[in-house]
């Protein structure tokens, strides 16, 4: 079984319990008792209505029908605030624990869902093609320790984004029970198979099993998880670290925010569903005593148009807002609002190249250089604690 060898069948995931101080002593170079989180807002969340420049008149002007009103806007500052579907992420704010990041983005914009999303996962320029995602870059770089039972998981989609290509030791996985039971049914399968490569694949797997026969699965956590899709997804993620496998990256994504029509009840059901599942994250990462050690960042392949369309939504447009969450962030706004009188063919203009969220995790969480990573020289955001 080599090292990296990648391993997604059947949505099995490798996990090999290991004693936290030795193989965080064994890490060759990035700290990797850092756990970096990537939300995944998928199909582009409406940024405009998400971090609201409530103040701005040409908000209101360019979204008659869909625009949250000024008085149920959630209140960050004089001049912006946010939905009020996210009401429980509140506190985090409040507490200093959530930067809120306007006007991400990057030159020559792709509105094509696939082009842009593997934009931001590659970390590329609009236009060249990278083959490996950006964390695939990092984890050939700075090896996470070899006793981690992965380098990253995936729970919520199956596609492994920017652990995509190279070497990366990239998992999928639904939730820990399944993985057990399949795990098993791998395992039978690996002496019948007469395909000599599958038939490899397969023993690994069965070794996988092997080593997964000590998985702890029903970590009892007293924090109690909504009941939504995500956040099942986040229990599963906080099941995996309650594990002790060693994971330097959690990937979850959350579906269906290209809203190009009434959007207003998707969108709320959206957000509300990210706040109430990260809120109960936190509760269960604080649990663990991991809440200082992770950096949850949230991420999507574009933000939409400023103006709403005839169907009640939005389409596909350019910057957007993002979130950063964790113990040790400095929680504040940062980036460049949203310039709503001076928008380029009827889109924003991005303030702040999203590569620098990614030079920021690369840089000051894990302690690597991001420039060689990147492709270039994108600065680093001062939005964690030492």
């Amino acid at each position: 079984m080599q090292r990296r060898a990648f391993l997604k069948i059947l949505g099995l995931i490798p996990l090999i319990p290991y004693s936290s101080n030795l193989a965080f002593a064994a890490a060759p170079a990035g700290n990797y008792r850092n756990l970096l989180v990537l939300l995944e807002l998928k199909g582009g969340n409406d940024g405009l209505n998400t971090v609201i420049p409530y103040s701005d008149s040409e908000y209101y002007s360019l979204r008659p029908r869909i625009a949250i009103p000024r008085d149920h806007v959630l209140q960050l500052d004089g001049v912006t605030g946010l939905h009020p579907s996210l009401q429980a992420m509140m506190p985090l704010w409040q507490g200093g624990e959530m930067a809120v990041i306007q006007g991400v983005g990057y030159p020559e914009p792709n509105l094509s869902h696939f082009r842009s999303i593997e934009i931001w996962e590659t970390a590329s320029s609009s236009k060249d093609y990278l083959p490996e995602g950006w964390l695939s870059r990092v984890f050939d770089a700075y090896p996470p320790p070899q006793s981690f039972a992965a380098d990253g998981i995936v729970v919520g989609s199956q596609e492994l984004g920017p652990m995509g290509g190279g070497n990366t030791r990239a998992v999928v996985l639904s939730n820990t029970e399944q993985f057990l039971r399949q795990s098993k049914e791998a395992g039978d399968m690996a002496g019948s198979v007469p395909n000599a490569a599958l038939a490899h694949v397969l023993k690994v797997e069965s070794d996988i099993r092997q080593a997964a026969s000590n998985i702890t699965v029903n970590f009892p956590f007293k924090t109690e998880f909504p009941k939504s899709q995500l956040s099942n997804a986040l229990k599963t993620a906080a099941q995996v670290v309650a594990g002790n496998a060693g994971i330097a990256v959690v990937k979850v994504t959350h579906n269906g925010f290209d809203t190009h029509s009434n959007q207003i009840g998707t969108q709320a059901r959206l957000l509300k569903e990210m706040a109430e599942g990260l809120v109960a994250f936190k509760s269960a990462l604080t649990e663990l005593n991991r809440w200082d050690s992770t950096l949850i960042m949230s991420y999507a392949e574009f933000g939409r148009r400023p103006k709403e369309n005839a169907s009640g939504g939005t389409d596909h447009g350019t910057a957007n807002a993002h979130f950063m969450l964790g113990g040790r962030v400095k929680g504040g706004l940062y980036g460049t609002r949203p310039q709503l009188a001076q928008l380029e063919g009827g889109n924003l203009s991005y303030g702040l190249d999203f590569r620098s969220l990614y030079a920021t995790a690369i840089e000051k969480w894990w302690g690597g250089s991001a420039s060689r990573i990147l492709g270039g020289r994108f600065s680093s955001l001062d939005v964690l604690k030492a």
